[in-house]
C-alpha cells in the first residue's frame, strides 16, 4: 500500500500554473483514492483553464507513478463553470430550475419552463439508447432495479452498460462484486468494467471506498460527463444497445442536467407504495416531462412480502400506490417488485438476483419488466407524458 502522506507530498511538488503553488495547497487535488499499488485524484479546473492543465494531469500522473508502491496512476481532469446570475447573496438556481409565480398566466408560465432536451444532447459514442432509472426520493431500492434491470437485459441478448451516477453514495460497484480500478485505453478514455455481461462505471471505481462524497454540484456534473463521454462504452464493432443510467434520487443540479444534456430514449420511475415515496414520484416524473424525456413507466418496488407458510402477499408498506399513481400522471406501470430476502443477499454478495432467471417471484418480475422496458425504447413508443403542473391561487 503506498503511504498517503508521500502521495500528498508528490502532489505538492507539482506546481499550479495558476497560483505557483503544489496542487495541494492550491486545493486541486480532489477525492485522492489510495490503494494497494494505485493512486489518483480528481483534478478541478475553469473550463477555459482545461488546455492548460492537461499537461499538469500528466505531471501529476507521472509524479504519482515515481511514489514507491504505485504502479498505476490516474488523474481525471475535470472542467466546472463558475456560479453566475445569482443574485448578491443568493444561491444560483439549479441547472433548468423553474420559478412559478402564482398569477401568472398558462401563457407566462410555459416562458418560464426549462428548455426541451436540445437537437444537439449529447450520446455516448456507439450507444443506441440511453435510459435513466430514477426517484423521487432515496431509500426506495432504485440501484437495486437498476442493476438488475441491466443484467436482465443482457440475458435477453442485448449489449448493456451500466453507468452508476449516484456520485455521491455509489453502491453498483457493490452490487455487482467490482473492485478494480478502471484502465485507460489507448486513447485516454476509461474502459469500463465487466461483469455478468455488462459494462459498468461507477465514481466508486475511482475513489476509495470510505471517502466522503462531497462535491460541490458543479463538480459532481462535470464528473457525471466525464464518465459518459471519457469511457469506451462501445466501439463500431461492438456497439451498446442500450446504456442504463442509475441516476441520483431526488430532482436537484445532476438530475436535471443529465436529463437535459442527455439525449435519453426514456425514463424508468422508482417508488416504493407508501404515500411518502409517492408524492415525490410526481416530481420525478415532472422533472422529465418538463425536459421532453418519455417516461417508459413506473415500477413498485417492496410492493409486498410474500408469507412464508402460505404465499399470500403483506404489504408493509401498503399495496398499490404506484400504480395508481402511474395512472393518475398517464404513465405505464412496469410491475411490482416484492420484498425477498435473498434480493438483499444477492446484492450484499455481488451477484444480482435476476441471473437466477425464474428461481424466485422478484427474478421473474425483473426479467418481464426488462422485456416490457427494451420494447418500449426499440419501438419507439409514443407514451402519455406526465401532465404539465400549474400552480394557482
Amino acid at each position: 500500500m503506498p503511504d498517503r502522506e508521500a502521495v500528498l507530498s508528490a502532489l505538492d511538488a507539482v506546481m499550479d500554473p495558476r497560483s505557483g503553488q503544489g496542487l495541494v495547497a492550491a486545493g486541486l487535488v480532489q477525492a485522492l483514492s489510495v490503494r494497494a499499488g494505485r493512486a489518483g485524484f480528481m483534478l478541478e479546473v475553469a473550463p477555459a483553464d482545461a488546455e492548460l492543465y492537461a499537461s499538469v494531469r500528466d505531471a501529476a500522473e507521472a509524479a504519482l507513478r515515481q511514489v514507491p508502491g504505485v504502479e498505476r496512476a490516474q488523474v481525471v481532469l475535470t472542467a466546472t463553470a463558475p456560479n453566475s446570475g445569482a443574485a448578491p447573496g443568493e444561491p444560483p438556481p439549479a441547472p433548468g430550475t423553474v420559478r412559478v409565480r402564482r398569477g401568472l398566466s398558462d401563457r407566462a408560465q410555459a416562458d418560464l419552463a426549462p428548455p426541451r432536451q436540445p437537437a444537439g444532447a449529447m450520446k455516448p459514442d456507439h450507444v443506441r439508447h440511453v435510459i435513466a432509472v430514477a426517484s423521487g426520493k432515496g431509500g426506495v431500492g432504485k440501484s437495486t432495479v437498476a442493476v438488475n434491470l441491466a443484467c436482465a437485459m443482457a440475458m435477453l441478448g442485448r449489449r448493456v452498460g451500466l453507468l452508476d451516477a449516484d456520485v455521491y453514495g455509489p453502491s453498483v460497484p457493490q452490487m455487482l462484486g467490482l473492485d478494480a480500478e478502471p484502465e485507460l485505453g489507448p486513447d485516454r478514455k476509461l474502459l469500463p468494467a465487466e461483469a455478468y455481461g455488462i459494462k459498468a462505471m461507477s465514481i466508486g471505481l475511482l475513489v476509495d471506498e470510505a471517502a466522503p462524497m462531497i462535491w460541490r454540484g458543479p463538480m459532481a456534473s462535470s464528473a457525471l460527463n466525464q464518465m459518459l463521454s471519457d469511457v469506451a462504452w462501445g466501439t463500431e464493432d461492438d456497439p451498446l444497445d442500450l446504456l442504463v443510467i442509475d441516476m441520483p434520487p431526488g430532482t436537484g443540479d445532476i438530475q436535471l442536467t443529465l436529463a437535459q444534456r442527455v439525449a435519453l430514449s426514456g425514463a424508468v420511475v422508482v417508488s416504493t407504495p407508501q404515500a411518502v415515496a409517492l408524492a415525490d414520484v410526481k416530481r420525478g416524473v415532472s422533472m422529465f416531462k418538463q425536459t421532453h424525456v418519455p417516461i417508459l413507466g413506473v415500477i413498485e418496488n417492496m410492493a409486498y412480502f410474500a408469507h412464508p407458510s402460505t404465499g399470500a402477499p403483506i404489504p408493509i408498506f401498503g399495496h398499490g400506490g404506484a400504480k395508481s399513481t402511474a395512472r393518475a400522471i398517464g404513465a405505464p406501470f412496469l410491475g411490482e417488485i416484492p420484498i425477498e430476502l435473498a434480493l438483499r443477499e444477492a446484492c450484499d454478495a455481488g451477484r444480482p438476483l435476476v441471473l437466477d432467471g425464474g428461481e424466485s417471484l422478484a427474478g421473474r418480475a425483473f426479467l418481464a419488466i426488462a422485456a416490457e422496458v427494451l420494447d418500449a425504447v426499440e419501438k419507439g413508443a409514443d407514451f402519455k407524458p406526465a401532465p404539465t403542473i400549474v400552480f394557482e391561487d
